[in-house]
């Protein structure tokens, strides 16, 4: 039996980039992983896989549709190598995995792979192929999360698939059926249209990505409905059935009328579920709550207060990045640091073309809490940069406090979106006024002047071009 300061469960990004704080501040840590592979959900069957297949997918579509306009002309046609898409991605994915375990190296951490089972709240029995108790001060359960379902509706992950057989498919789907208008939806849903399929997207609520600001979720489902993409939003799915290589999928829109969706590929994308099947919780006193999710307090300590949790597993966003600064907080708190997060500036993003980007408060949220804003957005297609790369589609709208003038949230669609929005990140963090944002200099020609922009049309409505 083995002796750590901490024991991590989990080898995502929370969990991998946890163990590395841990390590870093001197403790004796272990990472403990169910697959052969590091890196979690995310940088096996997630964030990285599906962006390799959103850059691809991109690349073919500007070379179809937009290289011309630019000069560049192809002779002869465009073919996909679907097959060598998927391998590229595959070896993205080698690659990456291979540099966790190099930082697990460097880091001196060492690397169990098995299934880990609380037998109490300093031991867990790991099984595998060398089965072993592990025995350490303290526990970390980053186990994250796995895609979820309808009750109704049985996954048998050829035809009827989740987002992890949607990033490996031996073919283009003729017409891929997506239940769900959320993130993952809306990603693998754009690729596959890029590809040539057939994509109709079925969401329950009246508009997709509803936990974002509704200006996004309007100009985003806009542009992807330009792109070829259809929606049928307001109807709720109530049968999901297979025929050989077609599936049925069967729902009700607003009024109650039945609508009928036919495709050889139904991709469920309803949302993910905390991940804890088979850790034995109760067996170290962690509790769970109603949703399956570890409960914790502001310091991210379970029930026992020798055992946090993090990520995917606790309350909050489904996010990499979250789970990271998660990761990175507990490893110094149990270091008898004091480190916080506010998780109210932790950005949200969605990689469509264009890409989706947020952080801080809503419209809507405002609008209930009763707190008084003002509100100023600047379109992309005004800007020098957006015109010089075709790139026009979206705009930036940053919302401000109508007496301090405090920024209270960035909300952008458009190219770059999802590293524009570190602008913002760091401006909140700071507790920046849009008069500050404004006064900054943006390089020109830039998309990041939309930024400064949209700040100049928050403070007395005086953006300069438009």
């Amino acid at each position: 039996m083995s002796g750590y300061d901490v024991a991590v469960i989990g080898s995502g990004p929370g969990g991998y980039v946890c163990a590395i704080r841990c390590a870093q501040l001197g403790m004796k840590t272990v990472l403990i992983e169910k697959y052969n592979a590091l890196g979690g959900t995310c940088l096996n069957v997630g964030c990285i896989p599906s962006k390799s297949l959103l850059d691809s997918s991109h690349h073919y579509e500007e070379a179809t549709k937009n290289f011309a306009e630019h000069g560049i002309e192809i002779e002869g046609k465009i073919k996909i190598n679907f097959k060598k898409m998927i391998d590229r991605k595959a070896a993205v994915i080698v690659q990456t995995t291979k540099g966790i375990d190099y930082l697990m190296q460097k880091n001196n951490i060492d690397v169990i792979i098995g299934m880990g089972s609380f037998i109490d709240a300093t031991h867990i029995k790991v099984e595998g192929k060398n089965p072993q108790v592990i025995e350490a001060k303290n526990f970390i359960i980053a186990t994250g999360s796995k895609p979820g379902s309808l009750p109704f509706v049985t996954l048998d992950k050829e035809r009827v698939i989740t987002s992890t057989e949607a990033l490996k498919l031996k073919e283009i789907p003729k017409h891929l059926v997506v239940i769900g208008g959320g993130v993952i939806g809306l990603e693998l849903g754009q690729v596959y249209r890029r590809l040539g399929a057939e994509v109709s997207i079925i969401e329950y609520a009246d508009r997709i990505t509803p936990i974002m600001d509704a200006g996004l979720s309007r100009e985003l489902m806009k542009v992807m409905k330009k792109q070829g993409v259809k929606f049928f939003l307001s109807h709720g799915v109530n049968k999901v059935e297979r025929e050989v290589n077609n599936v049925t999928v069967t729902a009700v829109d607003k009024k109650g009328i039945e609508v009928i969706f036919e495709g050889d590929y139904c991709l469920v994308s309803v949302g993910r579920r905390p991940y804890t099947d088979g850790l034995n919780t109760k067996a170290a006193g962690v509790k769970l709550n109603e949703r399956g999710q570890v409960e914790v307090n502001d310091n991210l300590q379970t029930t026992t207060s020798n055992i946090y949790a993090i990520g995917d597993v606790v309350r909050g966003a489904m996010l990499a990045h979250k789970a990271e600064e998660e990761g990175v907080m507990v490893a110094e708190f149990i270091a008898g640091q004091k480190p916080h997060i506010d998780h109210n500036l932790i950005p949200n993003v969605i990689y469509t073309w264009p890409e989706v980007a947020a952080v801080g408060k809503t419209e809507e949220q405002l609008k209930v809490a009763g707190i008084k804003y003002k509100s100023g957005q600047f379109p992309m297609r005004a800007l020098g940069r957006a015109r010089a790369s075709m790139d026009v589609d979206g705009f930036v709208k940053i919302l401000a406090d109508a007496e301090t003038d405090e920024v209270l949230g960035v909300h952008i669609i458009g190219a770059r979106a999802a590293d524009l929005i570190a602008e913002a990140v760091t401006a909140m963090e700071f507790r920046a006024s849009a008069e500050d944002i404004a006064r900054m200099s943006h390089s020109h020609p830039t998309y990041a002047e939309a930024i400064k922009e949209a700040a100049l049309a928050a403070t007395d409505d005086r953006a300069l071009h438009i």
